[in-house]
């Protein structure tokens, strides 16, 4: 694969990363992942080792929000793109020590078969994801450790005291008017507790 270029995202750690792809009348061909290549891009930026262990696909109809999870035993980084539709991406930052501590970021991932580029998203351990959705869409995403329930965190996308103002203006308004709209959510995320209450929990030690 080509990588591109690399862009520094506002939380410590997270980047964006673009590849190359290669449209024609027919539609695109693009090589979008190979170990070596994120081996070397590793190796360069100082990023957390890319040597997944699992990769997982994700469905979701118009309206639908998910997250947000992250995962602190094992800590788990993600590799995310989006496979087709318009999603845009949550990462919120729940390490205590972090300078953006309790930060939210949006990156907007929308479909564009014409385009000569393709982006991946990397979330490294200490950042819960997230996503809404604009129209029916499915993302990707690699992990760099295995899922373990017992060591997952999930935190509301609803709660009103999340700090947006590292998002871009058009991406936050979209994720309030989808609020108000009533999004559809999975009793879990409905359940999941408050950034406070992480802040007052013995696991963020652990993070």
């Amino acid at each position: 694969m080509k990588i591109i270029r690399v862009e520094v995202l506002p939380l410590i750690g997270a980047k964006l990363i673009f590849y190359n792809r290669f449209p024609d009348h027919r539609g695109y061909f693009s090589e979008v992942y190979r170990k070596s290549d994120f081996k070397e891009l590793a190796k360069s930026l100082d990023l957390d080792d890319f040597d997944f262990q699992q990769a997982n696909e994700s469905c979701s109809l118009a309206g639908v929000i998910r997250g947000l999870h992250f995962q602190y035993e094992p800590p788990q980084g993600k590799l995310i793109r989006l496979l087709y539709g318009k999603g845009i991406d949550l990462a919120l930052d729940v390490r205590p020590n972090s300078p953006t501590k309790g930060k939210l970021i949006m990156v907007d991932m929308v479909d564009r078969p014409d385009s000569p580029e393709a982006k991946w998203i990397w979330l490294p351990p200490g950042l819960a994801h997230g996503n809404f959705y604009l129209a029916h869409s499915a993302i990707e995403y690699f992990c760099n450790a295995p899922y373990n329930p017992a060591g997952e965190v999930g935190l509301n996308p609803l709660d009103p005291a999340l700090d947006l103002s590292l998002c871009p203006k058009d991406l936050a308004n979209s994720y309030r008017e989808l609020i108000k709209k009533g999004p559809i959510l999975s009793d879990k995320d409905k359940m999941a507790m408050n950034l406070e209450d992480w802040w007052r929990d013995p696991r963020v030690t652990l993070v």
